[in-house]
């Protein structure tokens, strides 16, 4: 039977009813799934007004060529067969749910004398299944009780009555040692190894309390029987029990079952805490991190993810708790509680929760947090209006006022940004004025941004105290741009921090984040500064001594320094390299030219 397609122009026919609608691309590829109350009210909200739409649920549509729906009898038969759909289609604007495969279960075999171990391959054929286990570690913790406690075989024989009978097996080391009753050569009935099975499958269903009654009873009968060994046996399975009892959270065994959610987001994810709770413990913990598609609200995350997780860890609980209102209808009671043990595990799971998203964002991106930490310490301290993301620093460097040179170094999110440092040679100030030098620089640069219609920095930083402050305040005044980014000097003796029209500067704790970042903005900034400069003086020098020796040219000189770095290098070097540099003729000439007094 062929489904209908619609286009968005049919959306106006659509069944008032519950149901799940389906977008599909121009190539027929489904790229979204969502599921609807009312499915003409919902899928018409799509096209009827975008500007209440983020960019992203704007970018969708526009990728809409048809649509198919699905009517259906509930809302909450809307929700699993969106669930089911999303994982089927695998949509590129839907939240994508990781299945269990990779989460082991326990498999009790349907077989003789049953057998229990982990397994990650399901085949409900084969038995009965526990699961799944968000972890390994508690899994083998439960499986290791259950090996302690009762007599379970680890074979993988063929136990039929005829096979035991026939006397085909042998016991095994399993045996000797106390783990196995060696139901292989008919020293154990099926009655009462099945009874052991049944025990074991109360372990692993969270329910407890039949074994202990059981180890409890067999304790009390054997010591009536003067029995002392299979008392003290008995009471040290009790004891075991117990032990593993307390490793648990027990929360208030008055409690029935039900299922505890957790949710926090940001911008871009969520992260969920899904406790399941049996017999007054906590038998499951498992933290789950979803990619928000169309910047989906909590309450559309949190619908969607008890869904999966209550089917994925087949809950039977008929009550669910959570940190925020599920307003839909899911056949359970849904309550968000304020007070007592339940309000308790609540808190619980949103702690997890938050735990989890911290230890995931340190992972992911340390130093992007820790940079943002940094900047929003910065902006509180200087009292900016703007999260400073894009800083720039200008520092002078000068020798008695021979080749003045000036740098200006760009940080991005609390970062040097190297390919956007620029250098200045001073034009037009003659001898040592750093406040004139400061003026011209800081001019040319954001005369230059104005006329490429570029943005300005979210904080401009000068090296020097009120003097440098006030020269570089002059060059934005003359620019027509004072006011509009905030500028700020930093002197080096105290640490002080000046602003503009301000006598008194301000200074930062010396233990303070946001004051090593101005002090490596300063030390950037002056350390491209002293290289232009020596790069400078090192290449007037070379011109200097070189420019009376025949055949020596103003390229050669610029190739000699970019190599050598440095005159004093230039003349300790050896003759045989600068050959190799600008030939032998000219390295004959410079050779002999440095080597004179």
């Amino acid at each position: 039977m062929e489904i209908p397609r619609y286009t968005p122009d049919d959306v106006k026919s659509f069944p008032k009813k519950p149901g799940v609608y389906r977008f599909y691309n121009a190539k027929a590829t489904v790229i979204y799934v969502g599921k609807a109350k009312n499915l003409k009210s919902r899928v018409s909200s799509y096209f009827n007004d975008l500007s209440g739409q983020n960019g992203k649920t704007i970018k969708m549509v526009s990728e809409i060529a048809h649509i198919e729906f699905t009517i259906v009898n509930t809302e909450f038969d809307a929700l699993l067969l969106e669930n089911s759909l999303i994982k089927e289609y695998q949509p590129k604007y839907n939240i994508l749910l990781k299945d269990d495969k990779s989460f082991p279960y326990v498999l009790v075999v349907n077989e003789h004398f049953p057998r229990i171990y982990s397994t990650r391959q399901v085949d409900r054929k084969k038995g009965k299944y526990y699961g799944p286990y968000s972890s390994v570690p508690a899994m083998k913790v439960v499986l290791e009780l259950i090996r302690n406690l009762y007599y379970v075989r680890t074979c993988n024989l063929n136990l039929s009555q005829r096979n035991i009978k026939a006397g085909k097996f042998k016991v095994c080391l399993e045996y000797h040692i106390g783990k196995c009753k060696g139901p292989c050569v008919g020293l154990q009935s099926e009655s009462e190894y099945l009874q052991d099975i049944q025990l074991a499958e109360d372990i692993l269903k969270g329910n407890l309390a039949p074994a202990r009654v059981y180890f409890k009873t067999q304790m009390q009968l054997a010591a009536k029987k003067l029995d002392y060994e299979n008392a003290q046996l008995m009471k040290d399975k009790l004891q075991q029990l117990e032990n593993f009892q307390s490793k648990t959270v027990i929360v208030n065994q008055s409690l029935p079952d039900m299922d505890v959610f957790g949710i926090t987001s940001d911008d871009k994810l969520a992260f969920i805490n899904y406790m399941k709770i049996a017999n007054g413990s906590i038998i499951l913990s498992q933290n789950v991190e979803v990619k928000k598609k169309l910047e989906e609200t909590d309450n559309e995350l949190l619908l969607q993810l008890v869904v999966d997780l209550r089917n994925r860890y087949k809950s039977p609980s008929k009550e669910i708790l959570s940190n925020i209102e599920i307003d839909y209808d899911l056949g359970v009671e849904c309550r968000v509680p304020k007070i007592g043990d339940k309000k308790k595990l609540v808190d619980l799971a949103l702690k997890n929760a938050l735990y989890y998203k911290r230890e995931k964002m340190v992972l992911i991106k340390p130093d992007d947090y820790r940079e943002k930490r940094v900047l929003e310490q910065l902006q509180n301290d200087l009292q900016l209006k703007t999260l400073p993301e894009h800083i720039e620093c200008f520092d002078n460097s000068n020798l008695g006022g021979s080749n003045p040179v000036a740098s200006m170094v760009y940080f991005r999110k609390g970062k040097p940004a190297k390919k956007e440092y620029r250098k200045y040679t001073i034009k037009t100030v003659e001898g040592p004025n750093d406040f004139a030098s400061m003026e011209e620089i800081v001019g040319r640069r954001y005369k230059r941004l104005l006329e490429e219609n570029t943005p300005l920095p979210d904080l401009v930083v000068v090296d020097g105290g009120k003097g440098q402050l006030s020269s570089a305040v002059q060059a934005l005044r003359a620019l027509g741009i004072y006011g509009q980014v905030p500028i700020i000097g930093i002197a080096k003796r105290l640490e002080e921090i000046y602003f503009p029209n301000d006598e008194f500067p301000i200074h930062i704790s010396k233990k303070s984040e946001s004051l090593k970042l101005l002090q490596h903005l300063r030390n950037e900034a002056h350390r491209f500064a002293i290289t232009f400069h020596r790069s400078k003086r090192s290449k007037n020098a070379i011109d200097s001594e070189l420019a009376s020796v025949k055949g020596i040219g103003t390229k050669t000189a610029e190739n000699l320094l970019k190599h050598f770095k440095s005159v004093k290098k230039l003349k300790s070097a050896d003759p045989i390299e600068i050959e190799k540099l600008i030939g032998k003729s000219k390295a004959s000439l410079v050779f002999e030219a440095l080597k004179k007094p």
